[in-house]
């Protein structure tokens, strides 16, 4: 009887990183669209107030200074191809997501590409799964 009631339990547990896994993966989604139609009301849903938010260049923002740049339409995001996507859950609320993305963005005039890796670090809230920060770096290109 013990047996069974661990073995429930632990496939319980399973199913349930399973399911918040997939809901940051859909966040991580929506995130990227929202890149690309620069939806800052959008993008204000998918981030945490305390949002931490790193550059590849150095340059750190927090909620409101990440959120200014796609409320001033300064670029023009083209692309914002994500691959090697990889989720870590540590507990119920808190994942780390890593993955590189292949980026064309507008701006200054001039058409930027850029490789990147990322790490995200996201927490669950009372209204849903939020960007905590964010860590951006610059990965050779072929």
């Amino acid at each position: 009887m013990k047996k069974l009631l661990f073995i429930l339990l632990f496939l319980s547990a399973q199913y349930t990183f399973a399911q918040a896994e997939k809901e940051v993966e859909a966040a991580v989604e929506k995130m990227r669209v929202a890149f690309l139609a620069e939806d800052a009301a959008i993008l204000r849903t998918l981030t945490s107030e305390g949002l931490s938010y790193g550059h590849s260049s150095g340059t750190m923002e927090n909620q409101a200074q990440f959120l200014a740049v796609f409320e001033s339409k300064a670029t023009d995001y083209r692309k914002w191809d994500i691959s090697n996507q990889s989720v870590q859950m540590h507990g119920k609320d808190l994942a780390l997501v890593r993955h590189n993305v292949s980026i064309e963005v507008f701006e200054k005039g001039a058409l930027n590409k850029v490789q990147l890796g990322i790490l995200l670090v996201w927490v669950k809230e009372k209204s849903g799964w939020k960007l905590l920060a964010r860590q951006a770096f610059r990965t050779p290109t072929a």
